[in-house]
Parts: structure tokens; C-alpha cells; sequence
């Protein structure tokens, strides 16, 4: 599965750990978060991250 990075921050979404904390759990590709879910350093939504090449 592909990591995402929130562009405004630098945060990294890996699938491998999900964002739990958030109700995102571990195994969970970006494709399949709700599309309410928000960066949980910065709070932007999933429109402001891009594929980590």
C-alpha cells in the first residue's frame, strides 16, 4: 500500500499503521479513509496530501 505525505506539514500516512488514534485502523489504504478524516498534526483535509514517490 502507498504512503501519503500531508503537504502542508509533512505528515505521513502509512497504511501499515493507520491513524487509531483518529478511528483509522491499521491495514486501512488512504483510499478507503472517510473523506472527513483530517491530518491529525495540521487538520487539513485528505485534498492536501500526495503519494510519496
Amino acid at each position: 500500500m502507498k504512503k501519503y505525505v500531508c503537504v502542508v506539514c509533512g505528515y505521513i500516512y502509512d497504511p501499515e499503521d493507520g491513524d487509531p488514534d483518529n478511528g483509522v485502523d491499521p491495514g486501512t489504504a488512504f483510499e478507503n479513509i472517510p473523506e472527513d478524516w483530517v491530518c491529525p498534526l495540521c487538520g487539513v483535509g485528505k485534498d492536501q496530501f500526495e503519494e510519496v514517490k
